[in-house]
């Protein structure tokens, strides 16, 4: 990704978290773009391509998705499902990224083969310091085929 314009693809409904993921990302110039979906239907339209992301210049691939786990229109589990069960963008990197502590959320994720699970801490020095971490591994550091 040497050079390459990054783009996260961020799938949050509470547009407070949404928006404090977003301010941290850019504030640490993690992503060049962040592009914002509230809820599951409208992400997966984005990545399969449907209705208004019909071209690769509308919907060009994110190098890496952080999904919410409680979305309306299609939960964050089915999305995650979906995506890994498409050759298409199966190989986008998706870390959870939720309040769910669950042990079921966690182990139903991974059985729908997530990259990572990550609960939100509460507070923002953490959450910005988790939001650097993540952008500097999963965008820096990690080795990922071209999708």
């Amino acid at each position: 990704m040497m050079g390459e314009p990054v783009l996260v693809m961020l799938v949050e409904d509470n547009i407070d978290h949404a928006e404090l993921v977003i301010r941290t990302l850019e504030d640490h110039r993690i992503a060049n773009r962040i592009k914002h979906f509230s809820d599951g239907q409208s992400a997966l339209d984005y990545l399969m391509r449907r209705g208004e992301y019909t071209t690769p210049e509308s919907s060009p691939r994110p190098h890496v998705i952080l999904l919410d786990l409680r979305l309306p229109k299609v939960d964050g589990l089915e999305v995650l499902r979906i995506i890994k069960e498409d050759v298409e963008v199966q190989k986008i990197p998706i870390i959870v990224l939720t309040t769910s502590e669950a042990e079921k959320d966690v182990a139903r994720a991974y059985d729908n083969h997530v990259n990572s699970y990550l609960v939100k801490p509460v507070g923002f020095e953490e959450f910005s310091k988790l939001m650097n971490d993540l952008g500097f591994y999963w965008l820096g550091w990690n080795t990922h085929p071209q999708i």
